[in-house]
């Protein structure tokens, strides 16, 4: 079997809810994004390209349904590259790196790519259709921006309470205050403030229709203005709209390749795929289930925590991020050291893209050689990929 490795990544900033980037649909993002990844890799043949994998958990109205097929064509691609499009919601952009991964080492292909996208201020309201011809009563049309929808009256109540009240248990399973979560959130915002300052980003992020910056970064957020803030899901509650990824808009895109395939990219690879975890969890502990899936993830790369130099953990919320850290034991000062989603946003199958990308620059600039990137998951899930570095040979020393 073949190793897979990470060559290059690209992504859109990250636009707020109803910001910079609402006018944008989702598959123009997507075919920005992909445009770009491949921008830099200009002796790639694009018709070598064996498949194009894709996230998103909406696919409900401009993302088309097979939004990674739309990418593949809007961005000028010959029409024989094939694309697919997978949904596991907030995870959706990172199992395509995991399915393009294993379609490498299983000798399917040499190059592939994988992304996502998500334009949460344009997801469509929808309408089920009746159940015979024009009703006379009123119809609910239904938000596909977040969440559960057209429930199933079959599933237990207690798994389909909104993903804030699912934290807001997770907050009280493992005693973890509203300051504790209003300190991380400060963190987030002022690393990845600092981060764009030190032109970190500059060479991963595409400026798209003005926006040049991840629009939801508030240098200037403290302990004190995240206090004055209510609760958002309980009167009592501690989780807010700060300590809380904010819905978003983005793209991410990664170049994934086999080690014979560097010649025909024209890149040398930066990281390898080491080891991936998939972990499933009651739906209201969904934050929690990152623990597991990188526990497995870590196992199958061979290692364990104290060879690990930095962490990408997505921060849906900052209690389960903290739950997380908390239950891993490592050091926090490694976690998302230049920031996370609760200030960068959080597009929900581009966040995967997101977290490869930073981790193998992170490990690159640390000198470091093994990372973990890690996502929680709607309805009980999380995934976690494991990356070595092999662009900075010191790190193996």
């Amino acid at each position: 079997m073949s190793d897979a490795y990470l060559y290059a990544a690209a992504r859109t900033p990250f636009g707020r809810f109803a910001g910079a980037l609402a006018g944008v649909r989702p598959d123009d993002l997507a075919a920005t994004a992909l445009t770009g990844l491949l921008d830099r890799a200009p002796g790639l043949d694009r018709a070598a390209i064996g498949d194009v994998v894709w996230g998103s958990a909406n696919g409900a109205g401009e993302d088309n349904r097979n939004v990674g097929r739309m990418a593949v064509l809007l961005a000028g691609l010959p029409v024989s590259v094939p694309a697919t499009t997978v949904n596991r919601l907030c995870g959706s952009g990172l199992d395509a790196a995991i399915i393009a991964s294993r379609t490498l080492e299983s000798g399917d292909a040499d190059v592939v790519v994988a992304g996502g996208v998500e334009s949460m201020t344009r997801a469509p309201w929808v309408l089920p259709k009746p159940d015979r011809a024009f009703p006379a009563g009123h119809v609910t049309a239904v938000s596909t921006t977040l969440g559960w929808r057209l429930v199933n009256p079959a599933m237990p109540k207690e798994w389909t309470v909104s993903l804030g009240e699912c934290n807001e248990l997770l907050g009280e399973k493992f005693s973890i205050s509203r300051e504790r979560q209003d300190a991380f959130a400060v963190r987030s915002h002022r690393l990845a403030a600092r981060a764009w300052d030190d032109g970190f980003y500059d060479d991963l992020v595409l400026p798209v229709e003005g926006l040049a910056r991840d629009e939801g970064i508030r240098p200037d957020t403290d302990p004190g203005r995240l206090a004055a803030l209510k609760p958002s899901f309980r009167p009592d509650g501690t989780i807010t709209a700060g300590n809380a990824s904010p819905l978003s808009d983005g793209a991410s895109a990664v170049l994934l390749g086999t080690g014979a395939a560097a010649d025909r990219i024209g890149l040398r690879p930066l990281a390898r795929i080491a080891g991936r975890g998939a972990h499933a969890v009651e739906p209201r502990m969904f934050g929690f289930a990152p623990v597991e899936a990188a526990e497995q993830a870590l196992r199958r790369a061979g290692i364990g925590w104290g060879d690990v130099g930095a962490v990408e953990l997505n921060e849906a919320f900052a209690v389960q991020s903290l739950a997380c850290v908390d239950a891993w034991g490592v050091d926090p000062e490694i976690v998302n050291t230049r920031g996370g989603a609760i200030a960068l946003g959080h597009p929900l199958g581009a966040s995967g893209g997101r977290l490869l990308a930073t981790l193998a620059k992170v490990l690159r600039e640390r000198r470091e050689r093994w990372g973990v990137a890690a996502i929680c998951i709607g309805v009980g899930q999380a995934l976690a990929v494991v990356l070595e570095n092999v662009a900075d040979e010191v790190s193996r020393g």
